[in-house]
């Protein structure tokens, strides 16, 4: 019997890998990482086992991880933490004998320049020094990321962004998900790196252009310098902190950090990814 634990596993990425996962193997031998009851208990009514664990205490990772034989490490979203508790992970996870870890960086991480891929190269170099067998999973922007304000932007008739006429070549969240579990599920991915990109790419002013077209009104696409657009985010209400990393992204994506000619998640998920059309009209329901 192997054992399959997904780390970050209540989350929006993490609940969908499970699910998919337990297409894979049997659903008995998948465990997952939870740091509430109510999570817990969510899993448990699903016939999912779970086990207690946080990125920051490192007794607890060792004994949830005991046992494992494949692990997906699903990056924190605690910005600026994540370096470290990556760490702790693969200590925990070399400590306990773990025979394969999956990790969930950031697509180009070492060529893009994106302030977000810091920690995300970090842990990458971390889990090469640690030994343990593993593949790094490159995740593309989710389509979600950007389709999430298409009602706000529908109602203003303008998407703002930094990102010039730069390309993003984004999946949904199923289909990253879908690639990590299969990866985690399937021997012969040890010392690969995916690059997960959409099979198509788009500027955001073809993205506006989609907008106006699946809504049926007018979107227009404004494009701002970094500086600007970071100062309008914190004007809706995000933390200048976020706000800043968002801006910095949108401003790498228009040198190329964001897209890509890889067509590794289509070949691991079997299937054409998600089309940001398809992404809207659920967004626009």
């Amino acid at each position: 019997m192997t054992t399959y634990l997904v780390t970050g596993a209540s989350g929006q990425l993490g609940q969908r890998v499970v699910d998919h996962l337990r297409s894979l193997v049997p659903a008995q031998d998948i465990i997952a990482l939870v740091r509430s009851d109510a999570a817990r208990e969510g899993f448990q009514t699903s016939g999912i086992a779970t086990r207690h664990g946080d990125y920051e205490d490192l007794d607890s990772l060792r004994a949830a991880f005991d046992g494992v034989d494949r692990l997906l490490l699903i990056s924190s979203s605690e910005i600026g933490k994540r370096a470290d508790q990556h760490r702790n992970v693969l200590a925990a996870a070399k400590s306990a004998g773990v025979g394969f870890v999956a990790y969930t960086s950031i697509l180009n991480a070492d060529s893009g320049g994106m302030a977000l891929a810091e920690e995300h190269v970090a842990t990458e170099a971390a889990l090469r020094d640690s030994g343990l067998p593993h593949a790094i999973l490159r995740n593309g922007w989710y389509s979600e990321n950007i389709a999430g304000t298409a009602p706000q932007a529908v109602e203003m008739g303008q998407h703002f962004g930094a990102a010039g006429e730069g390309r993003f070549a984004t999946a949904s969240r199923q289909d990253i998900a879908e690639a990590a579990a299969v990866v985690l599920a399937h021997e012969g991915h040890e010392g690969k790196t995916y690059e997960l990109g959409g099979d198509t790419d788009f500027s955001l002013s073809d993205y506006a252009a989609l907008l106006s077209e699946v809504a049926n009104k007018p979107v227009a696409y404004v494009d701002l310098d970094e500086a600007s657009y970071a100062a309008a985010l914190v004007g809706a209400g995000l933390p200048e902190g976020f706000a800043a990393i968002l801006a910095n992204s949108d401003a790498r994506a228009a040198t190329g950090a964001l897209t890509t000619q890889s067509r590794d998640l289509s070949r691991l998920i079997g299937r054409p990814t998600t089309p940001m059309r398809d992404t809207l009209k659920t967004v626009l329901g």
